[in-house]
């Protein structure tokens, strides 16, 4: 047996939201969006057909290019996806520390 040194290993009740939702591109995104405590306030999105996950704030949809190479999209279906997440994606605190 293996003796790991653990960075951390701790438990936290989280929620999750699950949307699905169709854009002009007539792509279909089906969403897992989760809340916890960690990642400075940002969110855990997971493309539910892709399994694709990434920690999401506002930088991050600020960021060109991001949700394209994370996501796989095309400009347009990430500009829809941009759109959502917006209204989805809340300030950034560092409480976490």
């Amino acid at each position: 047996m293996h003796d790991f040194d653990y960075l951390y290993d701790s438990s936290e009740d989280t929620t999750t939201r699950f949307v699905c939702f169709v854009g002009e591109s007539m792509r279909r995104f089906d969403l897992a969006i989760t809340n916890t405590n960690r990642f400075y306030g940002k969110k855990l999105v997971t493309d539910l057909q892709s399994g694709r996950t990434a920690v999401i704030g506002p930088d991050d949809l600020e960021e060109e290019g991001y949700l394209e190479h994370v996501y796989k999209l095309t400009e347009e279906e990430a500009a829809e996806l941009t759109e959502f997440l917006v209204q989805i994606v809340g300030a950034v605190n560092f409480t976490d520390i």
